[in-house]
């Protein structure tokens, strides 16, 4: 196993964000990323995600690229319909799938040159299950790659990591999407003041109980230890792994 973790701070002003998305492209090993997406047909769990454009500006290379959304109604992208409608990068379109992170059934094994997932398996009560199901669409040689948020700049900063056995426990007894076992300390411990669309604590507690509808919990918390045994546990070979401090990146390479 081979990972490269590397830090640098996000800009604050907006004069600085331009040179920030350069210094963060350049410090990424972009060649060895864009290599497993260039003119090839993949798909995107939980996107469009501006980051595919700016910091990792893999869309405007790969050859097609379909997404999956968990609802028809999501709070990030508004109303979707499945069909050849997932706009991803200016008048390019994919296939546009309606299903769990969890369930690809509506996608061939093995039929995909990659997948692409960022700021989504957060949200994902059964992580072990989604990546599994991420996995068996992947073709043998083929790349993940994932982006989660890192706590020290959001909402979660107070939480604690999620352990792996935690999730290999969710694996092993099939917890479902409508599980909120992680409610009581997310409501103890979300910092409400950086999450605006939250409201106050009561307006936050009513959201977070129509999680199955909404998704906008993050189930669990993620750091390089975590993500790196997650994805060997599957079965990827990890061939980087980035950190930012908003952000960490993840190219994993499916296991013949």
């Amino acid at each position: 196993m081979r990972s490269a973790i590397k830090e640098f701070a996000r800009p604050n002003s907006a004069a600085s964000v331009f040179s920030f998305l350069k210094y963060a492209q350049w410090r990424l090993p972009f060649r060895q990323y864009r290599s497993f997406v260039e003119n090839k047909h993949g798909v995107e769990v939980g996107g469009p995600s501006a980051l595919f454009r700016t910091v990792l500006p893999v869309y405007e290379f790969v050859g097609r690229l379909d997404g999956v959304n968990f609802s028809t109604d999501t709070i990030w992208e508004g109303r979707l319909e499945s069909g050849e409608n997932f706009n991803y990068y200016k008048n390019r379109t994919g296939h546009q799938f309606i299903a769990d992170a969890t369930d690809l059934s509506d996608i061939a094994s093995e039929s995909r040159d990659f997948l692409l997932s960022s700021n989504c398996l957060e949200h994902v009560a059964n992580p072990l299950k989604a990546l599994t199901e991420w996995k068996r669409v992947i073709k043998p040689g083929g790349a993940l790659i994932l982006v989660l948020p890192n706590k020290d700049s959001n909402f979660d900063h107070r939480r604690p990591f999620t352990t792996f056995e935690h999730l290999l426990d969710d694996f092993n007894g099939d917890v479902g999407e409508d599980d909120l076992t992680h409610l009581e300390e997310i409501l103890a411990l979300h910092d409400l003041p950086m999450d605006p669309p939250a409201g106050d604590l009561e307006h936050f507690r009513q959201r977070s109980l129509k999680n199955f509808e909404n998704r906008t919990l993050h189930h669990h918390v993620f750091d390089v230890p975590l993500i790196e045994r997650m994805l060997d546990h599957v079965g990827f070979e990890i061939l980087d792994v980035t950190t930012t401090r908003t952000d960490f990146f993840a190219l994993g390479r499916k296991k013949s």
